[in-house]
């Protein structure tokens, strides 16, 4: 098992990001929650094959290798070393002998055709470089009838990025953050593109109140941080005053969305599952 992987410039950028994350990564409820929700909507039974993309701290992997058993199989995939090292932390724990975590690239993984049963990608399909290649890839390694599910968020999800796409357009800067899957029907075209049908979305509603000062702490605009599949992050574009120019109006227009109870900060989940045909 390698603990080193050749990345370009942008996934290198986004497995420093996830690392320097990945201590405080299970913090909260958030994480745990969906990635329970999205493997309780699987069905899971034992004996199967699982491949978690994206594994992070292996929340949906673990708790897959739990349903399916000594005789199932789960292999956990992730670029960044810092949530690998917790994954594997976190299984070892737990005694699990039916689980792996591996350090690779999701876009150019070599498994066998047919091999997996279900495939998770856990709140990390835009970050791939080539998001149909990605699925379609995939889809060549489930068994005949197997299934992907994945969570996409609408695209009016996670205000600090909204509010910050909508002032840099006027700068004509285009920041996509979840645009590819922010709606039911583009998380239904990918899938079918991507030769998955029986395709099932499932909205549901999430949020929270968050205050101005918080909100205001979540501007993205400044290109320190990779944007999901944009290399490089568009926002470098900006000069100085510029950036200046545009944080002030991000500030501005958050002030617009203040209530008593606060900011909402939505988080609208679309659980996506497509099955691949027998």
């Amino acid at each position: 098992m390698s603990d080193q992987i050749d990345l370009d410039e942008y996934k290198q950028q986004v497995a420093d990001l996830y690392s320097s994350r990945s201590s405080h990564y299970d913090n909260g409820d958030w994480h745990p929650r969906i990635a329970h929700r999205l493997v309780e909507y699987a069905q899971l039974n034992q004996g199967q094959q699982i491949l978690d993309i994206a594994t992070g701290t292996g929340m949906v992997a673990i708790e897959a290798a739990q349903i399916v058993g000594n005789e199932g199989q789960v292999v956990g995939v992730d670029i960044s070393s810092g949530m690998i090292k917790q994954a594997r932390r976190k299984a070892k724990a737990l005694g699990l002998c039916n689980i792996e975590f591996q350090l690779a690239d999701a876009e150019v993984l070599n498994f066998p055709v047919s091999t997996f049963d279900y495939i998770f990608c856990s709140s990390a399909l835009i970050w791939m470089s080539d998001l149909l290649g990605a699925l379609r890839l995939w889809h060549r390694f489930l068994k005949p009838g197997g299934i992907i599910g994945f969570h996409a968020f609408a695209d009016t999800a996670f205000l600090g990025g909204v509010v910050t796409q909508k002032v840099l357009e006027k700068y004509d800067i285009s920041l996509l953050f979840s645009k590819p899957t922010g709606t039911i029907e583009k998380c239904h075209a990918l899938l079918q593109q991507a030769g998955f049908d029986e395709i099932d979305i499932k909205s549901e509603p999430d949020g929270r109140y968050i205050s101005l000062e918080k909100a205001k702490g979540m501007w993205s605009g400044d290109g320190s941080f990779p944007a999901p599949g944009q290399h490089p992050n568009p926002s470098l574009q900006l000069t100085s005053k510029q950036l200046a120019q545009a944080r002030v109006e991000f500030d501005a227009e958050l002030e617009k969305l203040q209530t008593k109870q606060g900011i909402w900060d939505d988080s609208t989940i679309f659980y996506s599952f497509g099955r691949k045909a027998t």
